[in-house]
């Protein structure tokens, strides 16, 4: 029933700034910890950033003090603004629930959304 629809992606320069959206229905939006996770080259997701219910936010070591986490309880969304982007953060970007374990945040639900694609070019 959860329903995830990620916006905002796009072609940006290195240096540039990118501000990512996600939409959730279907869920108990506000008592879930949320999570964005990107697809590189291989068919991975790996766990970029996350965000709890209360708003404690964490942040993958690679994208820490660049890239920002938030969410919006009253309109069911969660965002990322990234900033000063290089091309090792281009990739599929998708948003998830949000499981914690062992230091790391790892994908809640099996379903996932058709993710927004981060193109990191001159």
């Amino acid at each position: 029933q959860v329903q995830l629809v990620e916006s905002g992606g796009g072609l940006v320069q290195p240096g540039g700034s990118l501000r990512l959206s996600c939409a959730v229905t279907g869920s108990f939006f506000s008592s879930n910890d949320m999570g964005w996770f990107r697809q590189g080259p291989g068919v991975e997701r790996d766990w970029v950033a996350s965000i709890t219910s209360a708003g404690s936010t964490r942040y993958a070591d690679s994208v820490k003090d660049r890239f920002t986490i938030s969410r919006d309880n009253a309109k069911n969304t969660v965002d990322l603004q990234m900033k000063n982007v290089n091309p090792e953060d281009a990739g599929v970007y998708y948003c998830n629930g949000a499981w914690f374990h062992d230091g790391i945040n790892y994908p809640k639900w099996d379903y996932w959304g058709q993710g927004t694609q981060v193109t990191v070019s001159p």
